[in-house]
């Protein structure tokens, strides 16, 4: 046996007990620092971490204070004012000169009797009130959809990572047989610089997968805020969601068998939902519960408020007012004598009419009636895209699970022609180029369905976005998909 052989022979001979012994202490690293967590979990840990959702609250709970401040335009005011002078008088008059003191309380108060702009102002501060619901429900539902992505891309990364690793274990015997049977002289030289090239390639594939899988880890445990992270997979054979049918109405299941199997998947059993059923209802959903449609409809409304608020500034207003002063002051008839004090309360109606503004008053009428116009396009614009985007949504849940049926199928496809190029090589019908182009082919595959499941499940989450009625409630029904990772030994 040549020496680079007897090298390869030992350094697989070793391999398992140090693959063991490393598996080991990662298990037990992992039992002591972490435990695995499913997708609600991680959820909950990004809505506690995440920087752009508490922006996102804390914008509301602004919203809000600015909201209520609306209210003061209706409600009376109350003002307390106070002073002290001192007053030094040299005068050329005989007497002495004097310091003169003096001391003013005045409690104040109004009432809005008639202000329509303020009871209109109040209406807008309902309405933008409601926008900043609906604009924080659009964050929270982007972090759901944000922490479904980064868990689907470390747990798709993992299984790349896991093919390679298969697809490198299978190079390398295929490359120890090539290099034995060129021994023996079975075949040529060719052969086993083929194998060593694609083991090699292989190999460069596992190290750029193992860095993917690195930085998809980061990304995630950046998002939720722990590290380590270990989220739950998705075991092969599990039977996906079919195509959503009405929104909230339970989602029929589509009958796949487990990969590997080398059978041919059948067709969706389920009573699933067809595209020209359900996407209509998904679309009149969207108009009702997009939280984007509810913003711009807001926008609308409190356009016209102002339209209304403009032009209600041109009228007269009416305020109840009283005022209770307390004074103290020098006797100006008998200086000597002392203070005067005096106390005057009075109460009464204040009226107020604009006559002219230099144009003020008619230009803003104008401006309100512009932006009203643009509020108008602005909730025309929000429809159409809404609508879009629920549409290609569904229908790219759709073509997901489409996708999904034909890559199973391309598996076991994949997995009888490998079995076919390994039969005919034995019998030398075959070349070894052909047995490593199949094996390439059935784990290029296995990688594309398992990413294809990730984003059916993902595309989901993304289609109930779109129509705006996702909630953290629809991560459960996912996470019943999912199992805890087993721990390495």
């Amino acid at each position: 046996m040549n020496p680079l052989r007897r090298a390869r022979s030992s350094a697989f001979k070793r391999a398992p007990v140090a693959c063991a012994l490393a598996g080991l202490l990662a298990g037990l690293f992992a039992l002591g620092s972490a435990q695995a967590q499913n997708l609600p979990e991680l959820f909950a840990a990004a809505r506690a971490h995440d920087a752009s959702f508490e922006a996102a609250l804390a914008q509301f709970e602004a919203d809000r204070a600015r909201a209520a401040q609306a209210q003061a335009g209706v409600r009376p005011s109350v003002a307390l004012s106070g002073g002290a002078s001192w007053t030094h008088r040299d005068s050329s008059l005989p007497g002495p000169d004097r310091l003169l003191n003096q001391q003013q309380l005045t409690l104040g108060a109004s009432q809005p009797l008639f202000r329509p702009a303020n009871q209109l102002a109040l209406q807008q501060a309902q309405w933008a009130l409601q926008a900043a619901q609906a604009r924080l429900q659009s964050a929270e539902q982007d972090l759901i959809v944000r922490t479904a992505q980064a868990t689907f891309d470390v747990l798709a990364a993992q299984d790349r990572l896991r093919f390679i690793e298969a697809q490198q274990q299978a190079v390398a015997e295929q490359l120890a047989a090539a290099r034995r049977m060129f021994e023996v002289g079975a075949t040529t030289v060719t052969d086993v610089r083929e194998a060593q090239a694609r083991f090699d390639l292989v190999r460069a594939q596992q190290i750029a997968a193992a860095n993917e899988l690195q930085v998809n880890q980061l990304a995630l445990e950046q998002l939720v805020g722990r590290s380590p992270v270990r989220p739950w997979h998705l075991p092969e054979g599990v039977a996906l969601p079919a195509l959503p049918g009405l929104p909230g109405a339970p989602a029929a299941t589509a009958t796949t068998p487990a990969a590997g199997l080398g059978t041919t998947p059948a067709a969706t059993s389920s009573p699933a939902a067809s595209p020209t059923t359900a996407l209509p209802s998904w679309v009149e959903r969207a108009q009702t519960a997009h939280p984007l449609l509810r913003q711009a409809e807001a926008g609308l409304q409190i356009a016209a408020l102002e339209v209304q608020r403009a032009q209600a500034a041109r009228g007269p207003t009416v305020d109840a007012t009283a005022q209770l002063q307390l004074a103290r002051s020098p006797n100006p008839a008998q200086p000597a004598s002392g203070h005067v004090r005096q106390r005057d309360a009075s109460v009464g109606i204040q009226f107020n009419l604009p006559l002219y503004s230099g144009g003020a008053l008619q230009n803003r009428i104008e401006e309100a009636v512009a932006l009203h116009t643009r509020a108008r396009a602005e909730l025309d614009a929000a429809q159409r895209s809404v609508t879009q985007a629920t549409r290609s949504a569904y229908l790219g849940v759709a073509s997901g699970i489409g996708q999904v049926q034909a890559l199973q199928a391309a598996q076991a496809s994949s997995q009888s022609a490998l079995d076919a190029n390994r039969l005919g090589l034995e019998v030398g019908v075959r070349i070894n180029l052909d047995v490593l182009n199949a094996q390439s082919q059935l784990f290029d595959t296995k990688t594309q369905l398992a990413r294809a499941r990730y984003e059916v499940l993902l595309g989901t989450l993304r289609l109930r976005q779109a129509s705006g009625v996702l909630s953290a409630d629809d991560l459960q029904p996912i996470a019943a998909l999912l199992r805890a990772p087993q721990p390495k030994h």
